[in-house]
């Protein structure tokens, strides 16, 4: 096979959206093939690359839990053979909370795949988790969907994932309030919630750090202004590890404790800093209504 073929494994839990990026991916072009038996990824990926037709250079995969385990315990090793083969190839894992999917199967009123034999589904789900945990801890890209919609999904799948440039690392700076809960994807995490307040300020209090008031406020602050500088050296020394190691994804999350005014300017202000050397940095307002994933 020629170097000239990229691969994408889409992986992750039941009811976390892996149908959704397949069809993101198909609209973009890639030979789309789901659910397929780790053992025959490899045939699969010659048969499709032998091809000259749509998308014999673009390929994405779905693997699933339904996959006998041995299979799935060697995937990582399958990849690592097709990238000494020149192949670039990356795993993307999807999940959500264990709430968000047990909402989304009562809604659905759809079968989990190994809710077998009258299995509780909670249980279905803690044994899916136990079954991909080698892809899980594999995997160059995590997306948490517990609080993403189909739509916003779709645009992180175009904007992180296909629009990234062979060899470039994609950075993602992410605010998000305490109160809502940690995001599962973040490889770092600051947390700003010891800076002063604009919450406290009735002025302020319904505008977002976005907006201009809010802005002037924080940076008036020496406090924000030092643990912005610190963020920042800490972040433009150890990114070009990340890079040498040749990682393809990076998620910073930035939080305070409504995701509404700190985190939110920290999120702006630190990416706005390292636009300046890097070509693929975009943020993400978890806990903004109209501000999620922003383009850089």
């Amino acid at each position: 096979m020629s170097n000239d073929l990229r691969l994408i494994v889409v992986s992750g839990l039941s009811g976390s959206g892996k149908s959704v990026a397949l069809h993101v991916l198909e609209d973009l072009g890639y030979y789309c093939i789901d659910n397929i038996p780790a053992a025959l990824l490899k045939s699969a990926v010659q048969e499709v690359h032998s091809g000259d037709g749509p998308g014999a250079n673009r390929v994405a995969v779905g693997v699933d839990a339904r996959n006998r385990p041995r299979d799935l315990e060697a995937l990582p090793g399958l990849i690592g053979d097709l990238r000494e083969q020149g192949i670039r190839t990356e795993i993307i894992f999807l999940h959500a909370s264990d709430e968000v999917l047990l909402q989304r199967y009562s809604e659905s009123r759809r079968r989990h795949p190994l809710a077998t034999h009258g299995a509780e589904l909670r249980t279905a789900i803690d044994a899916e988790r136990e079954i991909l945990s080698a892809i899980n801890n594999a995997a160059d890209l995590i997306i948490d969907t517990s609080r993403t919609s189909i739509y916003e999904l779709a645009e992180t799948i175009r904007e992180r994932v296909d629009r990234r440039k062979s060899e470039s690392l994609s950075v993602l700076i992410e605010s998000f309030g305490f109160k809502h809960r940690i995001p599962a994807d973040a490889d770092f995490v600051f947390d700003t919630r010891c800076l002063p307040n604009p919450y406290w300020s009735t002025a302020l209090r319904g505008m977002t750090g976005l907006d201009q008031p809010v802005i002037d406020f924080l940076e008036g602050q020496d406090e924000f202004n030092a643990m912005y500088k610190d963020i920042v050296g800490f972040l433009n020394r150890w990114i070009p590890r990340f890079e040498s190691a040749h990682r393809g994804y990076l998620t910073i999350a930035i939080g305070c404790t409504g995701g509404q005014h700190r985190s939110v300017h920290m999120t702006e202000k630190i990416a706005a800093d390292l636009r300046k050397n890097h070509s693929s940095v975009l943020t993400r307002h978890n806990n903004l209504t109209h501000h999620r994933l922003r383009p850089d």
